[in-house]
């Protein structure tokens, strides 16, 4: 899963101009991306320390940021999703940027995240609802993508859970090092 986020953020428009700034514009879609993400993470009212790891991990690597300036894109990225009152700040900036398989794309990568608590509550799958619809995934599309990501993150969960305990933990510790 982690490598398909890596990437899918890899092939985001921005990537060449990327390593010549420092500052990321409210036309970046990398910037989009990231708010976004974060807005899905924190849906729950919970914002785990695994979910940020995971997504500075999954920033560092699909734009080759390291230190102050991956700390820029995540800052700006917080600050962006909090201080943004609707998801069309960061959508419309995707949907210009993006085509109809990676916007596809998108929806999956953020419907991994939702499923990385093992758990899609009512507001999650709203907010899933309204980004997918401002970007312009329909909602076929959408369900199907929903059920694609919720049938493997079920596989997984059974697959650990078939597992004896020492080997489930070299799995969750290899899971995490993705």
């Amino acid at each position: 899963m982690f490598e398909r986020l890596i990437s899918f953020f890899k092939e985001l428009p921005g990537l060449d101009s990327a390593k010549k700034k420092q500052t990321f514009s409210d036309e970046d879609p990398r910037l989009a991306a990231a708010a976004l993400m974060f807005h899905v993470i924190e849906a729950d009212g919970q914002q785990h320390e695994k979910e940020r790891k995971r997504l500075s991990d999954l920033l560092s690597q699909a734009y080759d940021l390291q230190g102050d300036d991956l700390q820029a894109l995540i800052k700006a990225a917080e600050a962006a999703d909090q201080e943004s009152i609707d998801l069309y700040r960061f959508t419309s900036v995707l949907k210009r940027h993006l085509d109809v398989p990676a916007r596809l794309h998108f929806i999956e990568v953020l419907w991994e995240m939702v499923y990385a608590d093992g758990d899609v509550g009512e507001i999650e799958d709203n907010i899933m609802w309204r980004i997918a619809e401002l970007i312009g995934v329909e909602q076929q599309q959408r369900v199907a993508l929903k059920l694609r990501v919720a049938e493997r993150a079920q596989s997984m969960r059974e697959a650990l859970a078939s597992l004896p305990k020492s080997e489930e933990k070299n799995s969750a510790e290899a899971e995490k090092a993705k």
